[in-house]
């Protein structure tokens, strides 16, 4: 969240103490919402191809669909602080879900591609606001020695949804109408109105930051309409004279935006933390492995339905040893944090990871779906300690008054890299798939495929130039497990 500069009252509404009941119900409201924003996510990536056949596009231009969402939280999540702060958490916390349930009705109506891209954008818009503000309400409501078990019991359902997600959305495409893997999330909506309205505490500044504007405005533009030259470029429907127009203004932006964070006494974004050498490792490096492993989700399910043909149920239960090893390896990174410490475990890690990522290339009609599942399970495990050990290195070095900033800006990095990675992945498959009108060729989407895969592993692996700026000694504070604190902005 936004970092306060002066020290504020905080005006409790409508309860000056939450109640015994309120404490026992907020954990789960806000389950609830980590659950149905990451379900979302991974639900859509099954019933890809099946989608892109009923609308009458090729795959590929799909990746609009999955990058608009991620997109759009990126641009929004830093404003949730500021909205929270002024309009009050349970006001802003109960609009995101109510325009999250309404938008994801929205896309389950939809028959062309781009109004369903438009849906897209506002349920992002609604899902910056409510993991954030469901997250600070938490921080707020329980004593620092209870917000360790609470927040873990809470990102549990932030990867259930991985897990369930494939499976759901194969069994929904394989036996429903596509347009119900959106209806799923109307009545998870409607019940976490019902438990906001009675359950959710009210907090917000009496003492209020002025928006930054001009800096939203910068920021947000640059960075959509990098991710636009990004979109049109994988479809090769504009020249290239533009292109490098487009990236120019769009890098011109971002640049504008950086010059202004560090002239105005309240920017969107503190772009001041970079000078912290742990923070802007994490965040950097974060961002480039993000870049090559981003694109995973929209690559695999082409993979499997259409180079090998196996059914969206199928699909759905390849990807599931994935998921589940992910969850099953934080138990494991204390330990290894501990004997190896953050540079030896993100520099490591980050070879076998690309190794993984380049291995898929291999995967053909031929492969045994035990080493499929094997090697889908090694790569969940691998990536969820790479995920979890960069976005907790970006606290290593950072003060408490500023955890709420670095939270914002590691935040919205996530989400960019993602919807870069996943618009990558689009572009590279893109170049090594020549002819749209023969994507139904398995041959052709599989050599295409196989070529994007090597291509992100070797993306993945840039990442391992940023990580070598750490040193031994980086991360000690907070990589001994009972040393550990939770801070504004853990994800």
């Amino acid at each position: 969240m936004r970092n306060q500069t002066v020290q504020v009252s905080v005006e409790q509404v409508p309860m000056a103490q939450p109640t015994a009941m309120v404490k026992q119900l907020l954990p789960w409201l806000v389950a609830m919402a980590f659950f149905m924003e990451s379900l979302d996510t991974t639900i859509l990536n099954t019933a890809v191809p099946i989608i892109a056949e009923a609308m009458h596009v090729p795959p590929l231009s799909m990746k609009s669909v999955l990058a608009s969402y991620t997109l759009s939280l990126a641009v929004f999540i830093p404003v949730s602080g500021w909205m929270a702060d002024r309009f009050g958490t349970k006001r802003v916390f109960a609009y995101a879900i109510g325009l999250f349930t309404v938008a994801s009705f929205l896309c389950g109506l939809c028959h062309d591609i781009y109004v369903l891209t438009a849906f897209r954008v506002l349920q992002g818009c609604a899902g910056a606001m409510m993991i954030p503000v469901g997250r600070l309400t938490l921080v707020k409501t329980y004593n620092k020695s209870d917000i360790v078990r609470i927040l873990s019991f809470v990102t549990i359902f932030g990867w259930v949804g991985p897990v369930l997600g494939p499976v759901l959305g194969g069994t929904i495409v394989a036996h429903f109408n596509w347009s119900v893997i959106f209806f799923v999330n109307v009545p998870i909506g409607i019940v976490g109105l019902i438990l906001v309205r009675h359950y959710l505490p009210d907090y917000r500044e009496e003492k209020k930051e002025p928006l930054d504007f001009f800096g939203f405005v910068l920021f947000g533009s640059g960075i959509a309409l990098l991710s636009y030259v990004l979109e049109i470029f994988g479809d090769h429907v504009m020249k290239r004279d533009l292109i490098v127009t487009l990236l120019a203004v769009s890098f011109a932006l971002l640049v504008g935006y950086a010059i202004h964070s560090f002239r105005t006494p309240f920017p969107l974004l503190k772009t001041k933390l970079f000078q912290i050498r742990t923070f802007g490792v994490s965040v950097a490096g974060s961002f480039v492995t993000r870049l090559g492993v981003g694109g995973v989700p929209f690559l695999l399910p082409l993979l499997y339905q259409l180079a090998l043909g196996y059914t969206p149920m199928q699909s759905g239960l390849l990807i599931l040893p994935q998921a589940i090893s992910g969850v099953l390896a934080k138990r494991a990174l204390p330990q290894l944090l501990n004997r190896l410490g953050y540079r030896n475990l993100l520099l490591g890690n980050t070879v076998i990871l690309a190794s993984l990522l380049a291995l898929f290339a291999t995967v053909g009609a031929g492969t045994p779906i035990w080493l499929i599942v094997a090697q889908a399970a090694c790569y969940g495990a691998c990536s969820s300690l790479q995920y979890t050990t960069m976005n907790t290195m970006a606290y290593a070095d950072v003060d408490e008054q500023s955890t709420g900033s670095a939270g914002a800006i590691a935040s919205t990095a996530q989400e960019l890299s993602i919807s870069f990675g996943i618009a990558s992945a689009g572009l590279i498959s893109a170049l090594f798939i020549s002819n749209y009108s023969q994507m139904n060729m398995s041959g052709m989407m599989s050599g295409g495929l196989h070529s994007a895969f090597l291509v992100l592993g070797g993306l993945t692996l840039l990442s391992i130039f940023v990580f070598s700026n750490l040193t031994a000694g980086d991360g000690e504070n907070i990589s001994h497990h009972k040393h550990v604190r939770v801070r504004r902005g853990y994800r």
